[in-house]
């Protein structure tokens, strides 16, 4: 993908957000509509939006599912608010996740490179909603994981044995077969570029969505965090350092 250097960065820039927007949207839609379609919401469009600023505009960090569990809890359905809960892991970020690799594969055999680097950063997202939810926020007393541990009266290491595997996979996946296949076809002799996306990549997962639990979610989240941004980011980082004598074309 050559494109001239500023320009080139911009248009990453402006995906990186589009892919990051996309990806923290699916995951509170898929409450929302949970909660909509088992009668506990009446708008499934209706979200916490939050305030028009530059920080809700970049991060959305105040975008909310605005979904009701504790009339749920109320009405003695927990196993509903287990589902709810769940649902922006599985149908929004755990769909989307598949979808993503999907318009990966897609681009690629068209050679739409533009689509595929978005496909690419959409991916990320996913994998590391999957991180910064398991183990990151898995044992604490709130929010998703909380929720569906409260449910269904389980142990939060239920949470991360049943939900951990396939998370663990899908990210072993992204960093040991898609990343390594994005830097090639992407950029194909364009070693800068190549270290640029594996930084970035591995930092979103590991620091950036790693990092969720370090305030507010207790202390055993906020070691999982400090561990992930501080011992596991710079590990995998070495393990997916990119290599010159890499071959292109391995499948994803």
């Amino acid at each position: 993908m050559r494109r001239k250097t500023p320009l080139f960065w911009l248009v990453f820039l402006l995906l990186f957000w589009l892919a990051h927007a996309l990806g923290y949207l699916v995951h509170e839609y898929a409450h929302s509509f949970s909660a909509w379609a088992l009668g506990y919401k009446t708008n499934p469009l209706a979200l916490d939006y939050g305030r028009l600023s530059i920080q809700n505009i970049a991060l959305l960090s105040e975008v909310d599912e605005n979904v009701d569990y504790a009339s749920i809890f109320k009405a003695g359905q927990g196993s509903l608010v287990a589902w709810v809960a769940a649902a922006g892991l599985l149908l929004g970020n755990g769909v989307f996740y598949g979808v993503s690799r999907w318009l990966y594969s897609f681009a690629r055999a068209r050679s739409l490179q533009l689509l595929a680097l978005f496909a690419f950063l959409f991916c990320l997202m996913n994998v590391g909603n999957f991180w910064g939810y398991v183990p990151v926020r898995t044992f604490t007393w709130h929010a998703d994981m909380a929720n569906i541990e409260k449910g269904l009266h389980i142990s939060p290491w239920w949470v991360g044995a049943v939900l951990g595997l396939p998370s663990a996979v899908a990210i072993w996946h992204f960093l040991a077969r898609l990343l390594p296949d994005a830097r090639a076809f992407l950029f194909s002799d364009e070693i800068v570029r190549k270290i640029i996306l594996t930084t970035v990549s591995v930092f979103t997962v590991f620091a950036f969505f790693g990092s969720s639990g370090l305030h507010g979610y207790g202390t055993v989240s906020h070691w999982i965090s400090v561990i992930s941004s501080c011992v596991l980011f710079p590990l995998a980082l070495i393990f997916c350092w990119p290599r010159r004598a890499a071959v292109q074309g391995r499948g994803v």
